[in-house]
């Protein structure tokens, strides 16, 4: 009887190809690892192949960089990461955000390119910190390496907004800037503007520290207090946890068109819902919204939108249907459900004639003292061709929430304060 042959299989008897499969689902430092275990592992964890997957994954790398810089892929991934491995769990997603970014303003309003400033060094950053005895975040200090903000030019490269006689439009500090503006008084601790509105005044600021009821890395706009005698009671409307979360999310909506370009700005403060759209016969009616922070306030609570409404109709509308708006009917309905009915001339102070494919656009506001509220209602019109045909176009319901918001430390301990001395008055009645 044969006797069975027992083969003691080992890497240096297997083949490249499946060894070299498996080792592609590795990450770097795991293919580092491997390449200490024998020098079989050692020759196959420095194909090229891999490299070139994980420049690609990493840092975003081409074909071209690579005949650029005339170097292996292995070669290539170590030099990026010796600059910027501190930063490889954020440097994809950011380069391509800014790669994004760039590419759509470069069709849609490329004069806003030549205001983005080239990236930093790595030592101005450890500079930067020392100055202001504060780490930045390791996002923040990635984006500034790719670009470091843009030039104090108008319109800002983080939005506009235009309405009557109020204009803002929000710069990207560069970060010899925004350490100029490092806020280090009572109720602003630690905070660093990211942002700056020539027209208002206004800056989004980032808390590089946890303290005053912050959290780190936490964005917002200040609000001041204005029924606290304490210059210190600061509110936020929060506009995002993180840099990477803010930027990319606004960058994503730039993009995708959810920001209109409009006269070569991109203007962020309306946002359209899709959704909110009404057709009633020839005439479509949709609907932008816009929560504007430097005209708002936590306390008291007023809160300030503004709404941008498209009235267009249709192209194929036969020329007989021509009409002209008469007047308007709002419904307004608040957070506690109270309603209330508004109805005048116009729109605005215009009675626009709607002709077929003409398009008449106009901007209003409202206040109100409730975190939401939504509008409907419609538009009365007639017929050019006959004043006695009237009819009326419904405006769809739409929606305005105001961004989340945190009162500020003094308010909530003076409300501590205060709750506990009625509790020690209803304990002890005689005090």
């Amino acid at each position: 009887m044969a006797m069975a042959t027992s083969i003691a299989l080992s890497l240096d008897n297997l083949p490249s190809d499946p060894l070299l499969l498996v080792l592609s689902f590795l990450d770097f430092r795991d293919l580092i690892s491997c390449s200490f275990v024998s020098r079989r592992l050692n020759e196959l964890t420095g194909h090229n192949p891999l490299w070139k997957s994980l420049c690609q994954k990493h840092w975003l790398l081409t074909e071209a960089d690579k005949t650029h810089r005339g170097l292996a892929w292995k070669e290539l991934f170590r030099e990026y990461y010796a600059d910027l491995g501190r930063y490889i769990d954020y440097y994809k997603t950011l380069k391509k955000a800014w790669d994004d970014l760039k590419n759509y303003l470069n069709q849609k309003c490329p004069r806003m390119i030549a205001s983005l400033k080239e990236g930093v060094r790595e030592e101005e950053l450890d500079t930067i910190e020392a100055q202001i005895g504060c780490k930045l975040p390791n996002d923040y200090r990635c984006s500034y390496r790719i670009h470091n903000g843009q030039k104090l030019v108008v319109p800002g490269l983080m939005g506009s907004m235009a309405l009557s006689n109020h204009y803002r439009s929000e710069d990207l500090l560069d970060i010899e800037t925004a350490a100029g503006g490092f806020q280090q008084r009572k109720g602003m601790r630690q905070c660093l503007p990211l942002t700056f509105c020539f027209h208002t005044g206004l800056s989004q600021y980032m808390a590089l520290e946890s303290t005053e009821g912050r959290t780190r890395s936490e964005i917002f706009y200040q609000c001041p207090d204005q029924l606290a005698q304490d210059p210190s009671a600061i509110d936020m409307f929060i506009t995002g946890p993180n840099f990477t979360e803010w930027f990319t999310s606004y960058v994503d909506n730039v993009v995708t068109g959810k920001y209109p370009i409009i006269r070569d700005q991109i203007f962020r403060w309306y946002v359209h819902d899709k959704c909110c759209v009404a057709t009633t016969g020839d005439i479509t009616v949709s609907v932008s919204t816009s929560f504007l922070p430097e005209l708002s306030s936590v306390h008291p609570p007023h809160f300030f939108f503004t709404y941008r409404i498209r009235i267009e109709m249709a192209k194929s509308a036969l020329p007989e249907n021509a009409c002209q708006l008469d007047s308007r009917y709002w419904k307004i309905t608040n957070a506690n459900g109270n309603v209330e009915e508004v109805r005048g001339p116009g729109v605005v102070g215009e009675f626009p004639v709607m002709t077929p494919g003409k398009v008449h656009e106009y901007a209003s506001c409202t206040t109100f003292s409730t975190t939401s509220e939504y509008m409907e209602g419609h538009y009365t019109f007639h017929r050019l061709k006959n004043k006695e045909e009237v009819f009326d176009v419904s405006i769809p319901r739409f929606h305005m929430v105001c961004p989340p918001f945190r009162e500020s430390m003094v308010r909530s301990v003076s409300r501590y304060l205060c709750l506990s001395v009625m509790s020690k008055k209803n304990e002890y009645p005689g005090c």
